[in-house]
C-alpha cells in the first residue's frame, strides 16, 4: 500500500511538472503602481499584468505563474535565455493586450532578450 501511493505521488509530481500553458508575453516599464489588483502597493519587480486569457474577472490577482520563453516572435534571433522566472499577477493588460501576460521590464529580462519585444512562452500556475 505504501509502495502504490508512493508511485502515485511521484506520477503527479511528473504530470504538474510537463504541463503548461502556451502563450505570448509582452513587457511593461515602470511606474508599476498603481496597479488595478493592489493599488499604489508596491509589490516589487517579479510581477505581471493578465491579459483576458487568464484575468478570471479578477480572481487571477495574487496568482503566481511560472514562465518560459519558448521563441521569438519576430526578427530577433534566439530571443531566449533558457532560464523561466515566477511572477505575481497584480494588473489588468486590458483588451488589446499585445499577450497573453505582460511581465514587468526586469521579469522579461530573466526571461529573454527585451529588445525582442514579444516571445512565446509555456506557463503554469
Amino acid at each position: 500500500m505504501v509502495v502504490a501511493v508512493a508511485v502515485v505521488v511521484v506520477a503527479v509530481s511528473y504530470a504538474s511538472v510537463g504541463y503548461a500553458d502556451e502563450g505570448t508575453a509582452t513587457f511593461y516599464t515602470p511606474p508599476y503602481v498603481p496597479s488595478s489588483c493592489n493599488g499604489f502597493k508596491n509589490d516589487g519587480v517579479m510581477i505581471a499584468a493578465a491579459s483576458d486569457a487568464i484575468w478570471d474577472n479578477r480572481r487571477a490577482c495574487g496568482r503566481t505563474y511560472r514562465v518560459k520563453c519558448t521563441g521569438g516572435t519576430n526578427q530577433v534571433p534566439h530571443p531566449c535565455t533558457g532560464r523561466s522566472v515566477v511572477v505575481r499577477i497584480v494588473d489588468y493588460c486590458p483588451a488589446g493586450c499585445r499577450g497573453t501576460i505582460d511581465l514587468s521590464q526586469e521579469a522579461f529580462a530573466v526571461i529573454a532578450n527585451p529588445d525582442a519585444g514579444k516571445v512565446n512562452i509555456q506557463f503554469n500556475q
